[in-house]
């Protein structure tokens, strides 16, 4: 996996083949196929690792925070930091999703994923906020689809890395999502 996701990291989806990634791996490309039928077996197996680890790297973190607010807060600082502790794992998972296409031939960026953990969870939090009277009223879906928007496109806008540091990018955004939040006085 880790052969696989520095292949993808340096010469993309296109370029990769199993014998980069044994190449990578230090280990032989029939090690490789004895364990996965081919590049498209061996990329799914990899996304939905790299979807794991992502999910528990934030929920584990969120977990540890009291209120709705800073749950929220938590999920943003979390998103962002996996990407820049692991920035060739979130360009192996763009990489993944924008190239490889499903066991049903369909691009991954096109899959509609009704049990996406980190989004249901995001959501979660967002309703807990309205609730409990944390947050006002707004589209849960959409500020949900938002925030993971934002978060997404930090590590995949060269221009915004080159401008703005992920520390900086993470306490704007939370700032931007307290304000959408805030509930707002004679408004439930």
């Amino acid at each position: 996996m880790n052969g696989a996701i520095a292949t993808l990291d340096e010469i993309g989806y296109a370029q990769s083949s199993l014998s980069q990634i044994a190449k990578r791996a230090g280990v032989s490309t029939a090690l490789i196929s004895y364990h996965f039928a081919d590049k498209s077996d061996l990329m799914n197996h990899l996304l939905m690792k790299l979807m794991e680890r992502s999910a528990t790297y934030i929920m584990d973190r969120v977990a540890g925070a009291a209120t709705a607010r800073e749950k929220l807060d938590t999920f943003i600082e979390a998103g962002l930091a996996y990407q820049g502790t692991n920035p060739a794992h979130y360009i192996a998972l763009l990489e993944i999703v924008f190239h490889a296409r499903t066991p049903d031939n369909i691009s991954y960026y096109r899959v509609e994923d009704d049990e996406d953990v980190i989004q249901l969870a995001l959501q979660k939090i967002l309703r807990e906020g309205q609730a409990t009277g944390e947050f006002g009223s707004f589209h849960v879906e959409v500020l949900a689809s938002m925030i993971q928007g934002a978060i997404g496109e930090y590590m995949a806008s060269a221009a915004i890395t080159r401008q703005v540091d992920l520390e900086t990018y993470g306490q704007e955004l939370i700032r931007m999502v307290r304000t959408i939040t805030t509930r707002t006085e004679g408004v439930s």
